[in-house]
């Protein structure tokens, strides 16, 4: 899954973000990737590492109704998320 979106202040995002190390690993995140432009230290990019596009469609789920909905369990996040579940060639 490829995640982008903007942010207010990397380290709280990055805070947040930590917070669910158990919640990705639950619901089967093997590897994730975290870039930002090295232009815009206000904008992240992730790529998370699915064994399947069931775990990655479920988790995102899960980000769009339990975390980014709820602005105390997404401070930092600016914007709305752009999401793609996509597949290793």
């Amino acid at each position: 899954m490829h995640i982008e979106h903007p942010v207010t202040d990397y380290a709280t995002w990055h805070a947040a973000f930590d917070r669910f190390a158990a919640a990705r690993s639950q619901a089967g995140v093997r590897a994730y990737t975290i870039r930002r432009p090295v232009d815009d230290d206000r904008y992240v990019s992730l790529d998370l590492e699915f064994d399947d596009r069931e775990a990655a469609a479920r988790f995102l789920r899960f980000l769009e109704e339990k975390i980014w909905a709820i602005p105390s369990n997404s401070p930092g996040l600016a914007g709305s998320p752009v999401t793609r579940i996509l597949v290793t060639c």
